[in-house]
């Protein structure tokens, strides 16, 4: 040809796109082929392909993708960000476009071309991608293409989540275990996908005009299409579907080349071979999992305990059958009477658990011989509802009792039990022959069977294949123990540098032992395991899995030769424990079960305002089995626990049960109160005052579904509570409403219950999310509809009133009316407040007056929403418990203090206090509700735990979110009330002494001989801060540089839902404890402490507990605050000592100034960093004296020797470097982002750290006009 071709290559997370253009732009060659992991290899086969079309050409080529970097580097040639390459595209061709949504194997993307363009990219989660939707094919048994055809006839969508595939599963296998249609759940996870891109991706930006659907998935199926069409409402002239779509972002990177100089094509496949022969930096490795044959066969022999077994064939008497009916598998055990094995069972469900519990029995029946007998039958697992209602099986049992019977029934006196299925990871701790601990997996499946299924799918292995290949592979790669999409960065980071499949599979074994151990079980210490373990679930009939766990526990286990079985096993030991020698069975005979039909509808429960949607299963003969509904109201039989109190029900309807004036009687209008957040805690003060004023006060709907969609594309923040999320569908609902004006105040405290608490901070959240409305609604933005959201000081009624006077004067409103409004609504505040204490003790006296029990669930106000709790409450009444609120029952307890964490937010105290009480009530239990992605869960959790700990209470936590299928909060649930009891009969009540927390103090005598460690923040600063310590007699030592192990000793010791920075600073303290340069003897911890709302204050307590499991608990721990929350006799902040700490900030910030302006710039590499050095170290050498005339020349001569230094080149782009202020100023902490900046040719710029001061200054003020400050610490603050 000789002629100059375009090539563009998209490397992606799962195929690889090739394209080649003429210079027409038109497309001559085009490819798309997965890799499965085999990166190199195919990016090598594709160009040479298309060499072979156009050898005699000349080529110019970029590369784009997410695996793109490593492939262009290797060629030589242009990368391109695949955003910009997908943006090129569509500008060229498509230049109507307005909107970009573009879905890849493990990307999402949406881009606005409007008004600039602005890119929207996922970044850790590939929920709503095309990996995500093999998946979900997966669980149906289908591939993505099955899953389309499928979609096609679908009748009913359900709610999925696809935040990720765990998220999802949730939701997906239940149904699929209780007979939902395969058809309409292969359309909600398309459905799924679409929420997902429109509230994760466009986070508050709404998607309108022209809209381009890009990308592998968008194009192959249809109804994925179809779905975004109908939700974004797009008309047929608004839809863009360009043709070779799935090569689009490839076309981009195409285009990006065409002004580049074009090489010989066979130039550039030089480079291909030689890229070949290239040996890349590989990532981390572990120990291989055996070191020869030999340690494989003494490992298999020690593991080979047999379960006892008799022929079936020749038996006669009696036998018990026990069915597991999993997330993915259906289990079957038939044993005699001395629990000998009879006949085993164990096959996929395939998506159909009826189906194959029926092919698992029929085969049981066939092989029964006539003398033998099944008297009794039990089931357990997710489908236990639905099978034991289609069989007639006799008894139903939790799984987590089945697992422990058998594990029981193997090693006496076990105390330690892990199982991992397919979905779920249980373990339990026995203590005294009950179960004592239970602990799941709350919301994600990684390191499950399923988890590990999945990548050997993605890498187009048998599971048996991927297990062999990890047992003898020599580097194993340390992928770390985070969920699955994090994995899945870590996994293809790997394959990119040339990892085996072995090296990746033995990785992932480790991973998942990692998981279990650190994130479920949160072990700290190896002691805590206990000492007979035992390990089962079909995840651990995996070698590769189970000699993980022992390379990392370091405790011999037992792994049972029907480890996967167990749970079924425990189920006939269960049969034949309850079905005694008079039981009949009901379990279906042969004959019927060969005649079983089964029909399946769809309805809307109507019993109450959820409006379930329940699936009715027929199975003939008159019998039904209903599923989907969050209560029993709904299930075509007398609800259970109908009778029993419920004070969520009770405190709902008192909230929201006033009357509003009617609106043409209301002489100022309507006002519009959104039901959200704290309105579930001060509804009643807000509706008594606006109805007092004369306003008609229009609340919005109860919270649905269908409210949340309102809001949905105003929100904007994926990771943020659901809570939250739910409030803009409640403010687009008042919008729909038409009131006058919406009131939606930020309130930063509560009133005060504990008297002894450090604060009573409202949430963060809570307190700020009125300003996030104003922000990202349109019409409030936009001011169309006037929207009120005062800062106002809720628990001091004289500011309050004051604050409320001026909001109002505006409006017309007299002083005098705003006093007297405040005083009613005051009133009808406490009148609130005390009924549902008064409540409370009511259904204390009621229980205890008729021997029941009841379950105190204990959460935030906002958890009363039945749309968040999900009946969660109804669920805890049909076990045979009352329901009881935190609130109800708080003021009947003092805490015993001090507490380990810092009490500082009024919700929270009361879960203290209500634990506290819990804790000594022989009738009562404690189940906290825990929003998903509730940053402050993870200090009060763990402080909750500990105090019903110390009473030796079993400590439940149920996380929530959009997930609305109820399964593992019944599991949770049932094993509560299974070990509550076991406790009983045992005549176990509550134990130990009440719980309190000493402090050791640092005293005068520490002073002299105590090392004092603070945690790395900010290099630069802190180099000098260390030295004003030790100026005034503090042997202070900033912590040495942290690398990869601080971090996961900080991930180890530190709560799952603890925040980055606080799992780095805990890290880098006990990596320098465990270090053996620090006498723990002579070594004290040093932290900062605000004094304000966000957790940062409470890092104290994090610490406190990491080195109390870590073996540090002599170590004292110093409060650095301005507040003072904590007096140590050998600590104190002196004039001089806050004067050089002041100077060493100013120099701090200066020379980080000084040297990130002039070091891109330098003509003499790594003289700004000699200058620094330099500077450093005259102002190190200053501090010692305290002269201002020094300090004043010192500044001015820094400022001039950077200023003269001799640089070069233009201005460079300017990069402003915000966030938190820990990961911000830490190089390590931020992946040294500063350096990255740099080496990409433009400047860093890093606001100073003093302003962080000022900032926290200026809020006094703030608070001394708008809430209830002190005007002293105003004063002082503008005198600062």
């Amino acid at each position: 040809m000789g002629s100059t071709v375009h090539m563009g290559v998209d490397v992606g997370s799962t195929t690889v796109k090739l394209v080649i253009l003429d210079e027409d732009l038109n497309v001559l060659f085009s490819r798309y082929e997965r890799h499965y992991a085999e990166v190199n290899a195919v990016v090598v086969s594709l160009i040479t392909e298309a060499y072979g079309e156009f050898k005699d050409c000349d080529v110019t080529a970029a590369v784009t993708g997410s695996g793109g970097i490593a492939a262009a580097e290797r060629l030589g040639v242009e990368f391109v960000q695949e955003v910009i390459a997908g943006t090129k595209a569509i500008q060229t061709f498509y230049p109507q476009t307005d909107v970009v949504i573009e879905l890849g194997g493990e990307d999402a993307k949406i881009t606005f071309l409007r008004g600039g363009v602005e890119q929207r990219m996922n970044g850790i989660c590939a929920g709503g991608t095309g990996a995500f939707i093999d998946q979900m094919a997966a669980l149906l048994r289908t591939d993505a293409a099955g899953l389309n055809e499928l979609a096609k006839g679908h009748r009913v969508i359900y709610p999925i989540a696809a935040r990720c595939g765990v998220f999802a599963k949730s939701d997906i296998q239940p149904l699929l275990n209780e007979g939902a249609a395969r058809e309409d759940i292969a359309a909600s996870i398309f459905q799924a996908v679409v929420v997902q891109t429109v509230s994760g991706l466009a986070c508050g930006r709404p998607i309108r005009g022209k809209v381009a659907f890009l990308g592998g998935p968008l194009y192959f199926l249809s109804e994925l299409r179809k779905r975004f069409i109908e939700t974004l409402s797009l008309g047929e002239d608004q839809v863009i579907f360009p043709e070779n779509s799935q090569l689009f972002i490839a076309i981009g990177a195409a285009l990006s080349a065409v002004d580049r100089e074009a090489l010989p094509f066979s130039l550039l496949m030089e480079r291909v071979r030689e890229a070949q022969q290239l040996k890349v930096e590989e990532t981390l490795r572990l120990p291989a999992l055996f070191s020869s044959e030999e340690e494989l066969a003494e490992f298999r022999e020690r593991h080979s305990r047999k379960a006892p077994r008799r022929d079936l064939s020749g038996f006669s008497g009696r036998c018990y059958l026990g069915l597991d009916v999993g997330s993915t598998t259906t289990k079957a055990v038939l044993i005699d009477e001395q629990g000998a094995i009879l006949f085993t069972y164990y096959g996929s469900n395939e998506g159909k658990p009826l189906k194959s519990v029926r092919e698992a029995v029929l085969q049981l029946y066939d092989a029964l011989p006539e003398g033998a007998s099944i008297a009794g039958s039990a089931v357990t697992g997710y489908g236990e509802g639905l099978i034991k209602a289609a069989l007639q099986v006799d008894v139903g049992e939790i799984e987590t009792v089945a697992h422990y019977k058998a594990a029981e029934f193997f090693l006496p006196g076990v105390d330690f039990i892990l199982d991992i299925g397919g979905q779920d990871m249980k373990c339990l701790r026995i203590k005294d022959g009950a179960i004592d601990q239970i602990l799941l997996n709350e919301a994600c499946s990684s390191g499950c069977g399923s988890f590990l299924e999945a990548f050997a799918h993605s890498l187009n292995l048998s599971m048996e294949e991927f297990t062999q290949a990890a047992l003898f592979a020599e580097a194993p790669v340390d992928l770390g123990s985070r969920c699955t999409v994090f994995m899945n960065s870590r996994v293809k980071q790997a394959q990119r540098e040339g990892a085996s499949v072995g090296d990746i599979s033995a990785g992932l074994a480790y991973s998942v032992v990692k998981n279990a151990l650190f994130k479920v079980i949160k072990l700290r210490k190896k002691e805590d395991l206990g000492s007979k373990i035992v390990v089962q679930g079909g995840t651990f009939c995996n070698d590769a899995v189970l000699r993980s766990f022992e390379l990392l526990a370091e405790r011999p286990v037992v792994r049972p030769d029907i480890a996967g079985l167990m749970g079924a096993f425990g189920a006939a030991l269960i049969a034949r424990e309850r079905c005694g020698e008079e039981h009949r069975s009901t379990l279906l005979d042969r004959q019927a079960l060969a005649e079983l039909s089964l029909e399946t509808q769809h309805t809307r429960c109507r019993g109450c305002a959820n409006n379930c949607l329940l699936t009715i299963n027929y199975f003939g003969r008159g019998r039904r089995y209903i599923s989907g509904n969050r209560c029993s109201q709904g299930a075509g039989a007398e609800r259970p626990g109908r009778d029993l109190p419920n004070l969520f029900d009770y405190c709902y309807e008192r909230l929201f049960s006033y009357h509003s004036l009617d609106p043409a009687m209301a002489r100022r209008g309507t006002v519009g109160i959104p039901r959200v957040l704290n309105m579930y805690e001060d509804y009643p003060f807000w509706f008594t005052f606006f109805t007092e004023l004369g306003f008609s006060v229009v609340l919005s709907e109860r919270s649905s579904k269908a409210i949340y969609e309102k809001g949905m594309e105003t929100i904007p923040s994926e990771s943020v509570c659901y809570p939250a999320k739910l409030a803009h569908g409640h403010i687009a609902d008042l919008l729909e409403k038409g009131v006058d004006f919406i009131f939606y105040p930020c309130l930063t405290h509560e009133k005060k219950e504990q008297e002894e608490a450090d604060n009573h901070f409202n949430c963060p959240i809570v307190i700020s999310y009125p300003e996030v409305i104003k922000q990202n609604v349109g019409p409030i933005r936009s001011g169309q509809v006037r929207f009120m959201y005062p800062f106002l000081p809720f628990h001091h009624k004289r500011r309050l009133t004051e604050r409320l006077a001026e909001e109002f004067a505006p409006l017309g409103i007299s002083r005098r009316e705003i006093e007297a409004a405040v005083d009613r609504a005051w009133a009808e505040q406490e009148r609130y407040r005390a009924d549902a204490r008064r409540k409370g003790e009511e259904t204390l006296a009621y229980l205890k007056a008729r021997g029941l029990k009841g379950i105190v669930l204990a959460g935030r106000p906002y958890h009363l929403d039945p749309e968040i709790n999900h009946g969660i409450p109804q669920l805890v009444n049909e076990l045979g418990f009352a329901v009881l609120t935190e609130d109800s029952v708080a003021h009947l307890a003092r805490v015993a203090r001090p507490l380990r964490v810092v009490d500082q937010w009024a919700y929270h105290s009361r879960l203290y206090a209500a634990a506290s009480f819990t804790a000594g009530q022989e009738n009562l239990e404690l189940v906290q509700l825990n929003s998903f992605g509730c940053g402050l869960d993870a200090i009060t959790t763990d402080q909750v735990q500990e105090i019903l700990g110390a009473r030796s209470r079993i400590y439940t936590c149920l996380k929530i979110d959009e997930i609305s299928n109820l399964g593992a909060a019944r599991i949770r649930l049932r094993s509560l009330k299974a070990a509550v009891l076991e406790r009983e009969r045992l005549g176990r009540g509550p134990a130990g002494t009440e719980y309190r927390y000493r402090r050791r103090v640092f005293t005068r005598e520490m002073k002299e001989k105590h090392t004092i460690l603070v945690p790395q923040m900010a290099p630069i600063h802190f180099r000098l801060l260390q030295e004003a310590f030790r100026l005034s007699g503090y042997n202070m030592v900033v912590c040495p540089a942290m690398d990869k192990e601080a971090v996961d000793i900080g991930v180890q010791y530190v709560n799952n839902d603890a925040c980055y920075p606080a799992i780095i600073v805990v890290g880098q303290l006990l990596k320098a404890l465990a270090s053996g340069q620090y006498d723990p003897n002579n070594t004290t911890v040093i932290i900062s402490q605000t004094g304000g709302g966000c957790r940062a204050t409470n890092y104290i307590g994090f610490i406190r507990r990491a080195l109390q499991d870590a073996g540090f608990a002599q170590v004292p721990v110093i409060s650095l605050s301005a507040q003072g929350f904590e007096k140590n006799p050998g600590f104190k902040i002196t004039p001089p000592l806050l004067h050089r700490g002041m100077m060493a900030l100013v120099y701090g910030d200066l020379l980080m100034k000084c040297l990130h302006r002039v070091r891109p710039y330098e003509k003499v590499p790594g003289s700004a960093n000699l200058l620094y050095e330099k500077w450093h170290e005259i102002c190190r050498l200053s501090l010692r004296s305290l002269s201002p005339q020094r300090f004043k020349k010192n500044i001015a001569k820094i400022v001039e020797e950077f200023d003269t230094l001799e640089t070069v080149g233009r201005e460079k782009p300017r990069v402003g470097l915000v966030g938190e202020i820990l990961v911000k100023y830490h190089p390590t902490a931020n992946n040294d982002i500063v350096s990255l900046v740099e080496a990409e040719g433009a400047e860093a710029v890093i606001p100073d750290l003093i302003d962080f001061l000022l900032y926290s200054l200026l809020g006094l003020t703030f608070k001394h006009r708008y809430l209830a400050g002190r005007k002293i610490e105003a004063l002082a603050s503008g005198a600062a």
